[in-house]
């Protein structure tokens, strides 16, 4: 029991470890609320496009900015922002399906970074933690953009709770009452691109669609009621980021992936024991 908690308590006494457990926390908590939208909507493959699709806003903001975080995370949310809303405004003013429209911008956004990146020779180390995340590297104002940022997603999902619920199950229904539905799907788009762009630090642009996606997943095996399924996939995600940090740390596996690991291991243990419960 003492060597447990020494083993808990150890890793604390380095700063960056304890910035890193709470940017794990708060992107956890921000991507498991906005992925529930993502999770029952369908929206799984935007995300993921999503993410890639800020990669030249992450290449202009290294090359302009030396490499500094500043300018990569401002970069990144006006990329983020700007490709959601296009692929919005390509699906709904045209006959092109919004799957298509995704992966229209997703491939030529993510090959422009490709070859923007391509032009530096050292993008292969500097780079490296946004492809595949760097919580450990997380900077005290880091932290201040993620509670910020994440402060406003978390905020618009609550004050516009009821609106964002009807158009998930029944946008027809959203219609009959005269929502401003284009409004809150665009709004939703730049909810799902800012909180990509706020977790881009911890798991980098190849996991990003796990953290919003698999606890939200995660929590729909377990509650089909709204407000439930948002609190336990914050729950989930929190909790995952703190274990897959501590094993980061003592495994010495990359730190973004353990997250991701254990958070797919969590799916895969309630999946598991629901088949079996059904099964008997």
């Amino acid at each position: 029991m003492i060597k447990l908690v020494d083993g808990l308590i150890a890793p604390l006494q380095y700063p960056f470890m304890v910035r890193g457990l709470l940017a794990a926390v708060m992107v956890g908590i921000v991507c498991a609320v906005v992925g529930t939208y993502v999770v029952l909507r369908g929206m799984a493959f935007f995300g993921d496009a999503l993410a890639h699709s800020i990669l030249p806003g992450v290449a202009v903001g290294y090359l302009l900015g030396g490499g500094a975080r500043g300018p990569l995370f401002w970069w990144a949310l006006g990329t983020a922002v700007l490709a959601s809303l296009g692929i919005g405004a390509i699906s709904k003013k045209t006959k092109i399906r919004e799957d298509t429209a995704t992966g229209v911008i997703f491939a030529g956004a993510f090959a422009l970074g490709i070859a923007l990146i391509s032009t530096t020779r050292s993008y292969t180390v500097d780079l490296t933690h946004f492809l595949f995340g760097d919580v450990l590297g997380v900077a005290s104002a880091d932290l201040t953009r993620i509670v910020v940022f994440g402060g406003i997603a978390l905020l618009a999902v609550a004050v516009f709770y009821k609106e964002f619920l009807v158009l998930a199950f029944d946008p027809v229904f959203a219609t009959t009452l005269r929502l401003p539905a284009r409004f809150f799907e665009s709004l939703l788009l730049v909810l799902i691109a800012v909180t990509i762009v706020v977790a881009l630090q911890t798991v980098g642009v190849a996991l990003m669609v796990a953290m919003l996606v698999t606890p939200a997943a995660t929590a729909y095996l377990l509650t089909r009621r709204m407000l439930p399924m948002m609190m336990l996939a914050a729950v989930i995600a929190a909790a995952s980021g703190v274990v897959g940090l501590y094993l980061s740390y003592y495994t010495g596996v990359a730190s973004g992936a353990a997250i991701v690991l254990t958070c797919t291991a969590g799916f895969g243990v309630v999946w598991g024991i629901q088949t079996v419960r059904r099964r008997t």
